[in-house]
């Protein structure tokens, strides 16, 4: 029996009831797609039926506020493929009448759509026989031939697509998509997967050789950066002051409490003198509160310190994004995970 018919075989009998799969509307799998970039499915698949309520078509989704689509966004981190999305629907429904193209080329077109989503759209909508790579193929193909070429590198990127077309099933593309996507995330796991009972392992690589654990191999990435934030709580007549982040930094437009960024970790003491924060806030009197959090994203770590504010300015600080909302209303400021956690557990 053939790779792809092994595959085939073992999806036919553990493939999981994932809610995407019941239809080949391309939105809709564009949706599931680009959600559970990063994520896990079980903690993607609300999100996803939020936005097919919400949003139950292109032009559903191209109308909406971008706040309104982050805030639903809000704890699933990269806010940038949300923001793609919103671009890409909008293109859909200017260039293509509000149709979701289906053909490989024209979805590479769209913003946040890549080789892989473009693949997985137009072969689960309308089997066209493109192959899929992801986290789960590059492990499965790895571990059965034995490949040590790094899957990020620009050499094992080739070779690692080659064989994925080779290996495709083209008379069932889209099945055997979803079939090596599965196997990999239930059978050929990350951590101690199950070698006895893979069907796959009398002729894998790996498994032979017992290097399950080494395979694939990746470069490493740039080293993380570490930055500080100190966020200030200042309350006002049930109001709390809240600003919106600016472009070009990580969560673009996103609500936080106020905040001053320094180059090292400071003592309340040491930020109190400092002359940002007296620009700011002269000398009002502030409590730290919760202690100081890590947050972990992609090449940086920020470290965060909250505090009350006694303000003791007469006017709002002078900062255009700074602005004074109800506290029953913040459920609906669109906030990233580290703001939104912090309300969860102080407010």
């Amino acid at each position: 029996m053939s790779f792809s018919a092994r595959i085939l075989d073992w999806y036919q009998q553990h493939k999981r009831a994932l809610p995407w799969r019941e239809t080949k509307n391309p939105y809709v799998i564009w949706l599931s797609e680009i959600i559970l970039q990063q994520t896990r499915v079980e903690q993607g698949t609300p999100y996803f039926f939020r936005f097919v309520e919400e949003y139950p078509n292109v032009t559903k989704f191209a109308e909406a506020e971008e706040d309104n689509i982050l805030r639903l966004w809000q704890g699933l981190g990269y806010y940038s493929r949300a923001r793609n999305m919103h671009k890409a629907a909008k293109q859909v429904v200017d260039l293509y009448d509000g149709v979701f193209p289906t053909h490989y080329s024209t979805l590479l077109s769209l913003p946040g759509i890549g080789e892989y989503t473009a693949a997985a759209i137009a072969s689960f909508s309308e089997n066209h026989a493109h192959a899929v790579l992801d986290g789960n193929v590059f492990r499965v193909l790895s571990r059965y031939f034995g490949i040590e070429e790094p899957i990020n590198s620009t050499i094992g990127k080739k070779l690692f697509s080659k064989l994925a077309d080779e290996l495709l099933d083209q008379h069932h593309p889209g099945e055997y998509n979803q079939a090596m996507m599965d196997f990999g995330a239930l059978q050929c796991k990350p951590k101690n997967p199950d070698c006895s009972v893979c069907p796959l392992r009398v002729d894998c690589v790996a498994y032979a050789n017992s290097l399950q654990a080494e395979l694939p191999k990746k470069i490493k990435g740039k080293k993380s950066r570490d930055r500080y934030f100190h966020y200030f709580i200042i309350e006002q007549d049930g109001k709390v002051l809240m600003s919106q982040r600016p472009d070009g930094d990580v969560w673009t437009n996103l609500f936080e409490f106020p905040m001053l960024e320094t180059a090292n970790a400071l003592s309340i003491e040491d930020l109190q003198i400092s002359s940002e924060f007296y620009e700011l806030f002269g000398n009002s009197t502030i409590y730290p509160i919760g202690g100081l959090q890590k947050h972990v994203l992609s090449h940086q770590n920020i470290y965060a310190s909250f505090y009350r504010m006694d303000y003791s300015g007469v006017d709002l600080p002078k900062k255009n994004s700074w602005n004074y909302y109800l506290l029953g209303n913040l459920d609906k400021l669109a906030k990233h995970k580290l703001i939104s956690s912090f309300i969860e557990r102080h407010f």
